[in-house]
C-alpha cells in the first residue's frame, strides 16, 4: 500500500509537489501545493538542471542511453512540473523551439560514424529514440495543443506499425538503422512513442497506442525468446531505476499505466506485481541500479531508499486502482 505521509515528508519537494497532485489530486492553486512547488522551483538541485539546459543541446548526440543527455534531463524537468514560465524555462524552450524543423520535430546534433550508414558528419537530426522524448517534454512544458508541437507528434505517430514503431531516422543520417531485422519493432522508440501519445487525450485510445502497448506487453510475455534489436527484458530491465531514461521495468509500467485499456492486462498486472516484490522489509523500495549521472538525488545511489521511487510505485498503483 502507498504510504503517502513518508512521500509528503520527503526532502525531495518534487516528490512532494508531485505526491500533492498526483496521489491526492490537489488543486495547484492550494496553498501547500504552491509552497511546495516553489519549494521545488529553488531547490538547488533542480536550478542546476535548469541553468545546464540553457546551454542546449549540449554536446553532439553520443548515445541514447547516456542518462546525462540534455533530452533525458528536460524530460525530468517536465516530469516533475516545471513550466515555461517557471525561471529560466522560457529560454530553454526558445532554444529546443530553434532547433525544431517546420514538421515540428526537434533536433540535436548527432554523428553516426559511415561505417554505420551514417554520415560521418555532425547533423542537426532526429531519431525516433529521442525525438519522442524532446516533444513529451515540449507537450508538458508548453502544451500538446500548440502548433508545433501537434504537428511533430502527428509525424511521427504517422510511422507506427502494426507491430509498434520501427528503427526511423532523419534523411540527415543516411541510411543508419540499429541491429536488428527491417521488420520488427524498435521496443525502446514503441516505449517512449507511447508515454509522448499519453499527453494527447484524443490518441489515448487509438489503434496506434494499442499496437504500441501489445508490442511491449507482448516482449514481457515473451521476454526469453524476443530481444528485437537487441533490447532485452532480462535482469537489468528488472532493476528499479530512476529516473525514466531508457528500457526498464519501472519506466515500462509507468507508461502502461496511463492507458485505461491496459490496466487489466494481465502482463501488465505481473509487471506491477514483480515491482511491488521489490519493497524492503522496512516498507521502503531503493534503487536497485544507479545512473552516475544523477549523483546526489535520493534515486541516484543504491545505499538508501528512494522517496522518488517509491512515489513512481505509488502512482503507477493507483492509476491501476482507478
Amino acid at each position: 500500500m502507498c504510504d503517502v505521509e513518508y512521500l509528503l515528508n520527503s526532502n525531495e519537494p518534487w516528490t512532494v509537489y508531485r505526491t500533492m497532485r498526483d496521489i491526492l489530486g490537489m488543486e495547484r492553486e492550494d496553498p501547500d501545493v504552491r509552497e511546495a512547488r516553489t519549494r521545488m522551483i529553488e531547490d538547488p538541485l533542480v536550478r542546476g538542471l535548469v541553468s545546464e539546459l540553457s546551454g542546449w543541446p549540449g554536446e553532439v548526440l553520443s548515445s541514447h542511453k547516456s542518462a546525462g543527455q540534455a533530452f533525458h534531463r528536460l524530460s525530468f524537468l517536465a516530469e516533475i512540473g516545471m513550466e515555461k514560465d517557471d525561471p529560466g524555462m522560457k529560454e530553454i524552450i526558445d532554444r529546443v523551439s530553434e532547433l525544431t524543423s517546420e514538421d515540428g520535430i526537434p533536433r540535436l546534433p548527432t554523428l553516426i560514424p559511415e561505417r554505420y550508414g551514417g554520415t560521418g558528419e555532425v547533423k542537426g537530426a532526429w531519431a525516433l529514440c529521442d525525438a519522442p522524448t524532446t516533444l513529451y517534454s515540449l507537450a508538458k512544458i508548453v502544451s500538446p495543443d500548440d502548433k508545433l508541437v501537434r504537428s511533430g507528434f502527428m509525424r511521427l505517430l504517422a510511422l507506427a506499425k502494426d507491430n509498434g514503431w520501427p528503427c526511423v531516422v532523419s534523411g540527415e543520417l543516411g541510411s543508419f538503422r540499429g541491429p536488428g531485422k527491417k521488420g520488427d519493432p524498435c521496443p525502446y522508440a514503441t516505449m517512449i512513442m507511447l508515454k509522448l501519445i499519453s499527453e494527447f487525450d484524443d490518441y489515448k485510445d487509438s489503434i496506434e497506442a494499442k499496437n504500441g502497448a501489445a508490442c511491449i506487453l507482448d516482449l514481457w510475455e515473451n521476454s526469453r525468446v524476443k530481444h528485437p534489436y537487441i533490447f532485452y527484458m532480462g535482469d537489468d530491465f528488472r532493476k528499479l531505476k530512476a529516473p525514466f531514461v531508457w528500457y526498464d521495468i519501472l519506466n515500462a509500467a509507468d507508461i502502461l499505466s496511463r492507458f485505461e485499456f491496459a490496466r487489466n492486462d494481465p502482463r501488465l498486472l505481473d509487471m506491477v506485481g514483480l515491482i511491488r516484490s521489490k519493497r524492503g522489509s522496512d516498507g521502503r523500495y531503493r534503487p536497485e541500479s544507479e545512473w552516475k549521472a544523477w549523483k546526489g538525488w535520493d534515486f541516484g545511489q543504491k545505499k538508501g531508499p528512494s522517496s522518488w521511487i517509491e512515489f513512481l510505485v505509488c502512482r503507477i498503483e493507483k492509476r491501476m486502482e482507478g
